[in-house]
């Protein structure tokens, strides 16, 4: 699904975008009878796909209710205090992103907090999607995001998924009719192998 945040129109006639994102322990099943301790951006992994447009103002309320501390950092152009690396939220605290969507494009994001390998195979990642000013051709759209499942904290990933399941569309194909306009946003978080596909 696609995030597009709680809109609302600024003095300036800009589009303000507001997200909502808690960082937060959570078992997840990542394959049949496999449960994984995750650390998760609003109890899914991969995180929510956040959607803007470019030239939105973007704000990202977010909140730590993990066990440690955790940021989001994204990928893209946004100011360097709003980068995520600098800005380490504490257990129980807040902080809030605010930032332009330039450029346009799919951009991942991530817990930038060390060591950065494990917070992001632990599940802290996500997809930002700032659309381009004139609108893309209609089509049917989906996010996948690739990524590996560490599932006995070696270092080595055990499981290959797309958005949070081992091998669940090698089992439930995406159906598509012949002529069917199709768009898929596709990021690659795996950690550990980073040439595997």
């Amino acid at each position: 699904t696609f995030d597009e945040g709680e809109v609302t129109i600024m003095e300036d006639g800009r589009t303000k975008r507001e997200y909502f994102i808690r960082a937060e322990n959570k078992e997840l099943e990542v394959a049949e009878g496999i449960i994984f301790p995750a650390w998760t951006y609003n109890g899914f992994m991969p995180g929510p796909t956040l959607r803007a447009k470019v030239g939105d103002l973007i704000v990202i309320h977010f909140e730590n209710q993990a066990d440690m501390p955790h940021t989001l950092h994204f990928h893209g152009i946004h100011p360097a205090n709003m980068d995520g690396v600098f800005e380490v939220v504490p257990q129980g605290m807040s902080f809030i992103y605010e930032f332009p969507a330039e450029p346009y494009g799919v951009f991942p994001y991530h817990c930038h907090v060390m060591p950065l390998r494990k917070h992001v195979s632990r599940g802290l990642y996500g997809t930002l999607i700032i659309d381009p000013p004139e609108p893309r051709p209609p089509a049917r759209e989906m996010i996948m995001v690739m990524h590996g499942l560490d599932v006995n904290m070696d270092m080595a990933n055990e499981f290959y998924a797309v958005n949070g399941y081992a091998n669940y569309y090698a089992e439930h194909p995406i159906e598509i009719q012949t002529g069917e306009k199709v768009r898929i946003y596709l990021s690659n978080m795996t950690e550990f192998d980073l040439v595997n596909n």
